[in-house]
């Protein structure tokens, strides 16, 4: 379930912090949390799973704004911007989350940086908007709306991040799908909604651009991870499968604004110079 959110800036601070999406994934639970604490603490703390792999089932997008970089964050030009929220939930909640962000406002704060938007207008799509139902099986073409993490643990249990062109990267976000829906459904139904599941990823003619982000900056629990865009990602599943993939997000790090992603047209494959110009602030 995804909602498309329309975003006025209020008041006069327009500099935003490089490192937003920590602040940004806040303040979101803050406004779930107002109207349902209980599933906002759950989003927060436990997930879905069995307490040793959780996962959050919840994503965002990169804001779409016009700004430009200045040494101290990122300095928006206008009022107006756009977010696009996924949750992994059922049909009949979707008024319910709708409800949820009307006319709420959202600040995006860090110790040196303040930003405040009032949601003017949400729009909830389906995630496979568009996408025919009637088969079991589907392919789809998906275009990232944030960076993509992709990792595997070493030794010290700390993540090797990935790029799209390491031969394991794939596999790896495979796997972390393949264990999304095992921690909602179980083993066996798992088993049957990925039979025949496949991805590829498809690249452009200049190479995927990497994004360091900090999380809890300036803070002992400060992380570094790394993403990655400028490539899409051709899948192959049953709808089932398909329909966590697009409402949860691709890869790790998902509930903090990592790997979210959206359907676009297949015949947009051909590979191209630079995917369609969408300004967002990185």
């Amino acid at each position: 379930m995804r909602f498309n959110l329309s975003l006025t800036r209020t008041g006069t601070h327009a500099l935003l912090t490089f490192n937003y999406q920590y602040p940004l994934s806040a303040a979101i639970y803050k406004i779930i949390s107002r109207a349902d604490e209980a599933y906002a603490d759950f989003l927060h703390n436990k997930g879905y799973g069995d307490g040793l792999k959780s996962f959050k089932l919840f994503t965002f997008s990169d804001l779409k704004a016009p700004f430009k970089i200045r040494n101290d964050g990122l300095q928006l030009l206008n009022r107006q911007a756009e977010l696009v929220v996924s949750f992994h939930l059922p049909q009949a909640a979707e008024s319910f989350i709708k409800g949820l962000f009307m006319n709420q406002e959202l600040e995006i704060a860090d110790r040196q940086n303040r930003v405040v938007f009032s949601i003017t207008q949400v729009t909830a799509q389906p995630a496979l908007a568009g996408i025919s139902q009637s088969g079991n099986i589907q392919e789809l073409l998906l275009q990232p709306l944030s960076p993509v993490v992709c990792g595997v643990k070493n030794e010290q249990g700390n993540y090797s991040f990935l790029s799209p062109e390491h031969p394991d990267f794939v596999r790896q976000l495979l796997y972390n799908w393949q264990e999304k829906y095992k921690a909602l459904y179980g083993i066996e139904e798992t088993e049957r909604a990925f039979a025949g599941v496949a991805m590829e990823v498809v690249f452009f003619r200049q190479p995927p651009r990497s994004r360091l982000v900090t999380i809890k900056a300036e803070t002992p629990a400060e992380t570094k991870i790394r993403g990655f865009t400028n490539f899409r990602l051709k899948v192959r599943g049953s709808n089932a499968a398909l329909e966590l993939l697009v409402n949860a997000g691709a890869g790790i790090y998902s509930s903090l604004g990592m790997g979210c992603v959206q359907v676009v047209p297949m015949q947009e494959i051909v590979v191209k110079e630079k995917p369609p110009a969408i300004q967002t602030i990185p």
